[in-house]
C-alpha cells in the first residue's frame, strides 16, 4: 500500500515521526520523574507498599499523554520543516510547485490521529484514570492499601492500643523491641514489652490479626497496688484491624465526568447553578485543548524556517512558550468560569480565537508572503542581541600564553 503513497509525503512522514515520538516520550517522561519522586516521598510517609507508586504513576499516564501529544506534535512537525528549510530542500519542492499546503498533507493526516486519541484520553479515559488515582491515594491514606506501622514512633489501634515498634526486618516480616499498651474491656491495663514479634492472619475473622510476641514480659494493672508481671516465651495478641470508610463515588470533581455525564449536568434544569457552570467550563476547556490541535500544523511551518542563511532555533523556543502559556491561560479560564465570574465560552474560547488568528496572521506570512517572516522582528533583534554578547565575550577574552615573538635585529 505504501507504494501509493507519494515518496515526498513518506519522506516527510519520517522527518515527522521520529522527533514527534522522542518528544512525546521525553516529556512524558519528564512529568511522570517529577511525580515519582513526590510519590515515594508520600508512600514513604505514609508507610505504604512500594508497588502503588507505580500503579498510581500509571494511573497519571493519559492526564500526562494529554499534555504530551500536543507537545510531540508541534515539535514533531516544527523540526521536520527546519531540517527542509535548512538543507535548502524545502526550497527545491517549493520550486517544483509543491505549496506548503501539499506538503502538509501528512502532517494533517497524522494530526487527525492524534486528534482522536487526545479526545478518547481527555473526555473518557482520562476521567476515570483521576478517580482511580485518587481512590488510591485515599486507600493509602486510610491504611487499606496495607500499610504498616511506622517504625519508632507510637502508634493508636482501635482506640484501646498503643503500639511501638523499634524495628523491622525483612519487610516488616520480624519486628524487634516491641512496646504496647492495651485497655481490655473491664477497665485493665496491660503493659507488654517483647523482644520480637511479626504480624499473623486470622482466617475465622479478617477484621483481627495477631501480634505474635515473643521472650517478653506482661504486667497486669488490675487497680490493686502490686500489678500481675509475667513472663513468656510466646503470646498472640489480637488487634483489632481499624473501620475503612468507602471511598466516595466518581464525580466529586467536574473533571472526573466523562463526555456524556458533561454534558448531562451542564445543559439539564436540575442541578445546581454551581455544578452547570462547573461543568460547562471542564466541557469547554477540554474541547478548546482539543480543536488548538488542528492548528499546530500550520504553527510549526510558521515558526520552523528561519531567515535565508540562518541556523536560528529561535522558533523552537518561541513554539514551547506559545504552547505552555496558551495551557496556562486555559487552565485559569477554567478556573474563573467553573467559579462563574466570566462565561465559559468567552473565557475559553476568547483566548482561542486570538490565538487561532495570531497562527493565521504568521502561517499567511511564512507562505504567501515573498520573503517573509513569522519572527522577522524577533529574528533581527536576537541576532543584533547575540551580536553584542559575542563582543563582550571576545573583549573579555584572556591574553595568549604564548609571549610576543620579537623578530631578531
Amino acid at each position: 500500500m505504501l507504494n501509493f503513497i507519494p515518496s515526498v509525503d513518506r519522506y516527510i512522514f519520517r522527518l515527522v515521526i521520529v522527533p514527534m515520538l522522542g518528544i512525546f516520550a521525553l516529556a512524558a517522561s519528564l512529568l511522570l520523574l517529577e511525580k515519582m519522586l513526590r510519590l515515594f516521598d508520600f508512600v514513604a510517609v505514609e508507610g505504604g507498599p512500594i508497588g502503588v507508586v507505580f500503579k498510581m504513576l500509571g494511573a497519571l499516564i493519559p492526564e500526562y499523554a494529554s499534555l504530551a501529544i500536543p507537545l510531540g506534535l508541534l515539535l514533531g512537525i516544527l523540526l521536520a520543516f527546519r531540517k527542509l528549510a535548512t538543507s535548502s530542500e524545502l526550497d527545491t519542492m517549493r520550486a517544483v510547485g509543491l505549496s506548503y499546503w501539499r506538503l502538509l498533507r501528512v502532517p494533517y493526516a497524522i494530526t487527525l490521529v492524534l486528534v482522536a486519541v487526545n479526545v478518547a484520553l481527555v473526555f473518557y479515559i482520562q476521567p476515570l484514570s483521576r478517580y482511580y488515582y485518587e481512590e488510591m491515594e485515599y486507600d493509602l491514606r486510610s491504611g487499606a492499601l496495607g500499610a504498616s506501622i511506622k517504625v519508632g514512633e507510637f502508634t493508636t489501634l482501635a482506640d484501646r492500643m498503643a503500639l511501638r515498634i523499634e524495628a523491622s526486618e525483612d519487610d516488616g516480616q520480624r519486628l524487634i523491641g516491641i512496646y504496647a499498651r492495651v485497655a481490655n474491656s473491664r477497665d485493665q491495663v496491660l503493659t507488654i514489652s517483647a523482644r520480637e514479634g511479626s504480624f499473623m492472619a486470622t482466617r475465622d475473622n479478617p477484621d483481627t490479626i495477631i501480634l505474635r510476641l515473643t521472650e517478653g514480659t506482661l504486667i497486669q494493672d488490675t487497680g490493686s497496688e502490686t500489678p500481675r508481671v509475667l513472663s513468656f516465651s510466646r503470646h498472640d495478641l489480637p488487634i483489632d484491624l481499624p473501620a475503612i470508610e468507602q471511598f466516595r463515588s466518581r464525580g466529586e470533581a467536574s473533571r472526573e465526568y466523562i463526555l456524556p455525564e458533561l454534558l448531562r449536568i451542564g445543559w439539564s434544569a436540575g442541578g445546581t447553578e454551581a455544578e452547570r457552570d462547573a461543568s460547562q467550563a471542564t466541557f469547554n476547556y477540554r474541547m478548546v485543548e482539543v480543536v488548538m490541535m488542528l492548528l499546530l500544523p500550520l504553527l510549526a511551518v510558521a515558526l520552523a524556517i528561519p531567515p535565508k542563511r540562518s541556523t536560528s532555533a529561535l522558533g523552537v523556543f518561541v513554539s514551547i512558550v506559545m504552547v505552555v502559556a496558551y495551557h496556562k491561560i486555559n487552565q485559569y479560564g477554567e478556573d474563573i468560569a467553573t467559579l462563574g465570574r466570566i462565561d465559559p465560552i468567552v473565557a475559553l474560547w476568547g483566548p482561542f480565537v486570538i490565538f487561532a488568528a495570531l497562527i493565521a496572521w504568521m502561517y499567511y506570512r511564512t507562505a504567501h508572503v515573498p520573503g517573509g517572516q513569522a519572527l522577522g522582528a524577533l529574528e533581527t533583534m536576537f541576532a543584533k542581541l547575540s551580536k553584542r554578547i559575542g563582543k563582550v565575550f571576545a573583549r573579555r577574552k584572556p591574553p595568549s600564553l604564548v609571549a610576543d615573538q620579537v623578530p631578531a635585529e
